[in-house]
């Protein structure tokens, strides 16, 4: 059975059930009956409360700016507002709130839960592992069932951990579960779709980019007048050619092989890139990087002229690397590249952070 609770910007429920509550109920208040005349000691009691009081309330003000500042954290990106999470081995959780979409899910980060899809690239678990969680979420606060897209090879298995969650947690967990295949398309809405594309890790999986849709008078009937255009189309004749346009791309795991491939084109002309550059410097070499299924920033770097976007936003560095190794190799990229280059540092630490 599904539980389903509103949200509630002072009480945030939990996916499990409980039996009891977990605080006592509120007693009926009394009415206080305060006298007119207070005595020194009152006063000084009073002026005591009060105090608390106010130090409260600051302290509440002062909380709540902190957990403002780290639900800002993110980067506008030609156009996009792009936050989330992507380190290396430990989790990898892109969200593009206009989009409405969150691409792998790493462990679930709230931000996520309001995103309607998510991407998966491949079954590892710190691009995975949330998915339960985020499912039953969604129920929890009463949004609709999200859309999940997963490579067609682990569609069965996703399904069965996903019901072994329903059976260990006597729960509904209500999803669109898609397997998009490399080339096909998918409508996201009227305006928007997705496709995938190959990319090359060690185990199945797959690149996503995001197009926006228009449609564009067909060339045969530019030279006519509107009033000629409309009794065409009036008459049934398809006088707009559709054309995509690729706005967003993420590639996941992968080796820089996929740069190299033709039918990749799209996702290095997309507006923005977001691609992993998991290792940064000599202390692992090029050999190790593509053993592992991963990218080394040197690879990008010599496979720069392929890159088309206006704005690459690089993640999944590994965690033995500081906000300042990840700065400096986006300057050795940056110096390459005619697009604007940007590290997603989000749970990454400074060299000088005790």
């Amino acid at each position: 059975m599904q539980v389903s609770l509103p949200i509630s910007p002072s009480k945030i429920p939990s996916i499990f059930p409980f039996h009891h509550p977990i605080f006592p109920l509120q007693q009926p208040q009394k009415n206080l009956t305060f006298q007119t005349q207070a005595s020194p000691f009152n006063s000084l009691k009073t002026a005591g409360y009060l105090s608390s009081i106010s130090r409260a309330i600051d302290e509440e003000e002062e909380y709540r700016k902190a957990r403002a500042a780290v639900t800002r954290k993110g980067i506008e990106i030609e156009g996009y507002f792009i936050e989330g999470l992507s380190i290396g081995g430990h989790e990898t959780c892109v969200i593009v709130p206009e989009l409405k979409s969150a691409f792998d899910i790493g462990r679930c980060p709230s931000r996520a839960i309001q995103q309607n899809f998510v991407f998966i690239t491949h079954a590892h678990l710190d691009h995975i592992g949330g998915l339960p969680m985020y499912v039953a979420s969604r129920g929890l606060y009463n949004l609709k069932p999200p859309t999940v897209f997963v490579p067609p090879c682990i569609k069965e298995d996703v399904e069965k951990l996903l019901d072994i969650h329903r059976t260990m947690g006597n729960v509904e967990l209500n999803l669109d579960l898609v397997a998009l295949d490399v080339g096909e398309t998918y409508e996201l809405r009227n305006d928007i779709v997705v496709r995938p594309f190959r990319t090359h890790h060690v185990i199945p999986s797959q690149g996503y980019v995001i197009y926006s849709v228009r449609k564009k008078l067909k060339k045969q009937y530019i030279h006519l007048k509107g009033k000629q255009i409309e009794k065409l189309k009036k008459s049934g004749v398809e006088i707009t050619d559709i054309v995509l346009s690729p706005e967003v791309a993420f590639t996941g795991d992968t080796t820089a092989e996929y740069m190299l491939d033709p039918r990749n084109a799209d996702a290095l002309r997309a507006k923005v890139l977001i691609t992993e550059a998991t290792f940064l410097d000599d202390g692992y070499s090029v050999d190790h990087a593509r053993q592992h299924g991963h990218t080394h920033l040197m690879e990008i770097i010599e496979h720069a002229e392929w890159i088309r976007n206006k704005a690459v936003l690089l993640t999944h560095f590994s965690s033995r690397y500081s906000v300042e190794d990840i700065r400096q190799a986006v300057l050795k990229l940056q110096s390459k590249v005619s697009a604007k280059v940007v590290p997603l540092t989000e749970g990454f630490k400074s060299m000088y952070t005790q």
